[in-house]
């Protein structure tokens, strides 16, 4: 998967988030979004995927050389957010399998085999809603890095871990990374340190429109 960002800027009302971004994200590279808290990171890793529409400039994507459209990213993405919402009134056997009808995962790992990784054998019956805040984190990022897709987006991909799951969430990116496209939003170096290339914000300075 390849991303071209070409002139891209994103504003709210008058206010400028990012302004003549131009990059192009290469297939097999992973990337860290860096700045401050509420500098846009967030914002600038939606645009990038197309879940947000930019305000200046153009974002092109492609596949194994193909053009794709931006209705068609989704199919190819996988993200794993804080405040992205899981279904808490399933089990997590029932939303591991309800998720891989829409989204298959890697070869080689059903189901069982994720709940093996994520040292969650006891809790196979259990309903998410009762699942803790590090429990539910571990789960959004084992969707995102198993699931089969050449896009992955991570956005401050520790939040709500204790250093057991930053172990583990470093040690299943590295395993996840190869012949992938991988976007990092973070200000935390243990989140990004596999990452060959580093994007500050903060060089595509806001300015209020004219």
């Amino acid at each position: 998967m390849q991303i071209e960002a070409t002139g891209l800027g994103k504003r709210f009302v008058r206010d400028w988030i990012f302004r003549r971004l131009t990059h192009t994200f290469q297939p097999g590279t992973a990337t860290a979004i860096l700045g401050p808290n509420g500098a846009g990171k967030s914002t600038l890793l939606n645009t990038l995927s197309g879940q947000l529409l930019a305000s200046e400039g153009t974002v092109t994507y492609s596949f194994k050389g193909q053009a794709v459209t931006v209705e068609n990213v989704p199919g190819l993405l996988a993200y794993a957010a804080p405040y992205l919402e899981l279904i808490e009134e399933l089990t997590l056997l029932e939303l591991l399998q309800f998720h891989a009808r829409f989204k298959p995962f890697r070869a080689r790992y059903s189901p069982s085999r994720l709940i093996e990784l994520m040292y969650l054998e006891k809790s196979r019956h259990k309903l998410v809603r009762d699942f803790s805040s590090g429990m539910k984190q571990r789960l959004k990022l084992a969707l995102a890095l198993y699931s089969e897709a050449p896009l992955l987006l991570l956005d401050e991909p520790t939040t709500n871990l204790d250093r057991t799951g930053v172990a583990w969430y470093q040690e299943h990116v590295r395993n996840t990374l190869p012949g992938r496209l991988v976007l990092v939003s973070s200000n935390v170096p243990e989140e990004y340190d596999f990452c060959q290339h580093h994007l500050q914000i903060t060089d595509f300075g806001a300015r209020p429109a004219h």
